[in-house]
């Protein structure tokens, strides 16, 4: 049987096909990129270590401030410093990055190009264009590159700039067929060339039950078409009187990798961006490796120490052996097999 369906796949002279033995080119997941938070990796991956799928979409969404353009910038800059040879296409709808946001936040704005787009069909346009000048090069000669799209709400239609400009104020009704087409055609075509892509996207409350539910806007398309989606919410972070950042309550609506409904909370600070250790102090009391006596957690040695001892000097408290201990229990709470 093996010999005939090899056949089958000589025959049918599609480079991507292959026994499932050998590998979906496709659809197997060969690596994933860091997000700059253990926490957020493990929601995501099921691995403190792991993160975003290298060659999937990825949505996140939620209201306006939520942090999404510095979740998606924040990415960027791990995907950059894990290879130098690596580049970014970022896809901009709402013109409010500067040369000056993006450099301090560590980017290499030498390997990241602003591609704005207006319309649904240019955003299409560009970037399958881009997509299929990548697989015309040699496999061996690909750099890794990624794309984001920030954000999927902001893109309008052809027509309804017609529209506009005509004085019409008729809604197009077409958007939505427009947009779930454009990921038909991407989905495929990213996850053959391997590369990631990150879309953000607003959130609004649906309503017409007793309890309004968070939904994407934009139709369906990017829901079928997204691997993993990302629900963001805020609240204020403080020290003191002073507003320092944002408490970002992260739930995963869809994964096909991880446990959907799996939630975390990480912090996104205005000066340094995603605090790498934010959410490991629950997750160690979860897992048992640290426990909470009163106000203090006792840790492995029988030392106590309070919650904002261990997160100033994460270091010494997160060794080696502990984070080995969390990492199992990561995988146990957020993947369905208990290993990525």
């Amino acid at each position: 049987m093996t010999d005939f369906l090899k056949s089958i796949i000589k025959e049918s002279k599609n480079e991507f096909a292959s026994l499932v033995e050998d590998g979906i080119q496709a659809g197997d997941v060969a690596s994933y990129i860091d997000t700059g938070s253990y926490v957020f990796n493990a929601l995501l991956s099921g691995s403190m270590y792991g993160g975003l799928p290298s060659n999937k979409i990825t949505a996140i969404a939620g209201e306006s401030a939520t942090g999404k353009t510095f979740f998606a910038l924040g990415i960027c800059k791990h995907f950059l410093d894990k290879d130098q040879d690596a580049g970014v296409i970022y896809f901009e709808t709402e013109s409010a990055l500067t040369k000056d946001i993006i450099e301090e936040r560590g980017i290499d704005s030498k390997r990241m190009v602003i591609m704005p787009v207006t319309t649904v069909q240019q955003f299409r346009t560009e970037a399958i264009r881009i997509i299929d000048k990548y697989l015309e090069q040699p496999e061996a000669d690909r750099k890794p590159i990624m794309f984001v799209l920030d954000s999927l709400g902001m893109l309008s239609t052809t027509k309804e700039i017609e529209d506009t400009a005509s004085g019409s104020e008729t809604r197009d009704m077409t958007r939505a067929q427009l947009v779930k087409g454009t990921f038909r055609v991407l989905t495929l075509k990213l996850g053959q060339a391997k590369v990631p892509m990150i879309v953000t996207n607003h959130t609004y409350d649906q309503m017409g039950s007793m309890f309004p539910q968070k939904v994407m806007g934009g139709g369906s398309g990017l829901q079928y078409a997204a691997s993993t989606i990302v629900f963001l919410s805020k609240k204020k972070e403080k020290e003191g009187t002073e507003v320092v950042g944002n408490i970002i309550h992260c739930k995963l609506q869809k994964s096909r990798i991880t446990k959907e409904n799996s939630m975390v909370d990480v912090s996104l600070r205005y000066k340094g961006g995603l605090n790498k250790h934010y959410g490991l102090l629950e997750l160690a009391e979860q897992a048992g490796v640290f426990k909470k006596v009163s106000t203090r957690f006792e840790l492995p040695d029988g030392s106590k120490r309070y919650g904002k001892e261990i997160l100033h000097n994460p270091d010494q408290f997160f060794t080696e052996e502990v984070m080995q201990q969390i990492e199992e229990y990561a995988k146990e709470k957020f993947s369905y097999a208990g290993e990525i």
